[in-house]
């Protein structure tokens, strides 16, 4: 598929409300492939269509479990509370800490339609919960503290570092306080 450009936070469209998915079609379909393409090659775990320049609810992630689509998300229930650091792809090589909670409950609809239902914790209820934040025109850096910006070299240490706990991950229950990439 195709590479698409990265919003930066200073765009206004990334403050706007995304809009409802109405039919899942080729159309989306193609775009969620762009999305997948682009949130690898930028090393990211999840990606938002705003942060590709279009105003739909769609969300694409992937925790080291393999890739993830949500669309029209919605977080029915969360429970619990955790902190961890986070930062966006939108925000290059800046980070802050932000309070999620630990458990949640999304309805949504996978690329076929279908209407399921993700229970989500730690990590993958950090990252999509940052995605929905995107669908609502909301930047980590809107509830973020602690914000700072690291250098080229801490980022590539601490993506090894998160590549080495993602792959260590498989039947291990751990807390969660690493950098995010998303």
């Amino acid at each position: 598929m195709a590479i698409r450009v990265i919003r930066n936070d200073t765009d206004e469209l990334l403050r706007k409300k995304s809009r409802n998915v109405e039919e899942i079609d080729n159309k989306v379909r193609e775009l969620v492939l762009d999305m997948l393409d682009t949130m690898y090659d930028k090393d990211g775990v999840g990606l938002a269509a705003p942060q590709v320049g279009i105003l739909k609810r769609i969300v694409v992630y992937d925790i080291g479990e393999g890739p993830k689509v949500l669309i029209n998300p919605i977080i029915e229930k969360a429970t619990g509370k955790q902190c961890g650091e986070e930062g966006c792809l939108s925000s290059p090589n800046v980070f802050g800490e932000v309070d999620r909670p630990e458990k949640i409950v999304v309805k949504a609809y996978d690329i076929d339609g279908k209407e399921i239902k993700v229970k989500a914790t730690e990590l993958e209820a950090i990252v999509i919960c940052h995605e929905i934040d995107h669908l609502n025109g909301v930047l980590f850096l809107d509830i973020a503290r602690d914000i700072y910006t690291a250098t080229n070299e801490e980022i590539e240490a601490a993506k090894e570092k998160t590549k080495n706990e993602l792959e260590h991950k498989n039947g291990k229950k751990k807390k969660n306080n690493k950098k995010i990439y998303k």
